[in-house]
């Protein structure tokens, strides 16, 4: 992958350094001109930590200037998602609650627009947005791991395994993606769609990178995880009966009908067995599980208010 195109004066000068190696005048480094300069940059910078790009060089992954200006981008975007968040249930009764305040978390559907009236190319843009997650899907999560208890550990890893086709890579999750894109006609490289991403896609991306780089913010982390596998299942359902209904490829819709089972197993173990574990050994951490967790649910609705407005109009 190459780097994406800048969108603003901060981007243009953090990834002129990234090319070139000549990261010293980033401290001057002009401010963001717009969020999504602002999150493009980030992301790009949390992307050094995954696959990197074609013409960065390895060592830049470390560069403490680089890391400065991810600091302080990270900062302002943590900042904005605390700004978001409504007053959290009680701690006591944990999955019960948990469970409810994700039910009762009311909004837009993309998914059941596809199911009912998506055309074709409505549905090949949202595919090319996803492929910005789907195609390093549970990586985020992965880097959790090593902050965790031996109790909590083994159990994202039960989940984990899964992810990641229990041992086959031609199960990977990532990799039945890829399998679908090709067969739809889309670009199945990794990488390929950023510069179509809106802001949300970018935001929503690196809120999962925020949180599972940074070891303070594990209860986030794991928090996002079980609202995304909470709110998944169903919506996997409408999805694969959407595409069904536009003659998209057996591939695709098999991508999602895989996730109708399996996320709703997984609900289970992220919500019972891997959140309620790390609150027992860590009760201090029940808000951030909730700060992870609306983050989640909100950063998707945001996306979907965006994508189902521009697609009325």
């Amino acid at each position: 992958m190459l780097m994406p195109e800048s969108r603003g004066s901060l981007s243009e000068a953090v990834f002129r350094a990234m090319r070139t190696g000549e990261t010293s005048g980033l401290a001057e480094a002009p401010p963001s001109d717009t969020a999504e300069d602002a999150q493009v940059t980030l992301w790009a910078l949390y992307e050094q930590h995954y696959r990197g790009f074609e013409d960065v060089a390895g060592e830049l992954e470390w560069d403490p200037q680089l890391i400065g200006v991810r600091r302080g981008l990270e900062q302002e975007f943590e900042r904005t998602l605390r700004d978001r968040m409504p007053e959290v249930p009680e701690p006591d009764g944990f999955a019960e609650k948990f469970f409810d305040f994700v039910a009762d978390h009311d909004g837009p559907s993309l998914a059941a627009h596809v199911h009912r009236k998506a055309t074709e190319d409505q549905v090949h843009e949202l595919l090319r947005h996803r492929t910005i997650y789907h195609l390093k899907e549970a990586d985020h999560t992965t880097w959790v791991i090593p902050r965790l208890s031996d109790r909590v550990k083994a159990a994202v890893m039960e989940l984990q395994f899964d992810e990641y086709g229990g041992g086959d890579p031609n199960l990977l999750h990532a990799h039945l993606f890829v399998r679908g894109l090709q067969d739809s006609g889309l670009n199945p490289e990794y990488g390929a769609y950023i510069n179509e991403a809106p802001l949300e896609v970018l935001e929503e991306n690196n809120a999962m990178s925020l949180f599972g780089l940074n070891r303070r913010l594990r209860a986030a982390s794991l928090g996002f995880l079980a609202a995304f596998e909470a709110t998944s299942s169903a919506p996997s359902r409408l999805m694969a009966q959407g595409l069904k209904r536009l003659g998209f490829p057996e591939s695709m819709i098999e991508y999602y009908t895989e996730h109708v089972e399996a996320d709703a197993v997984h609900e289970q173990l992220a919500v019972r067995t891997i959140c309620g574990a790390l609150l027992e050994e860590e009760p201090e951490l029940h808000d951030d599980v909730y700060f992870g967790a609306f983050s989640a649910l909100d950063l998707a609705d945001r996306y979907a208010e965006r994508m189902l407005t521009r697609w009325a109009a």
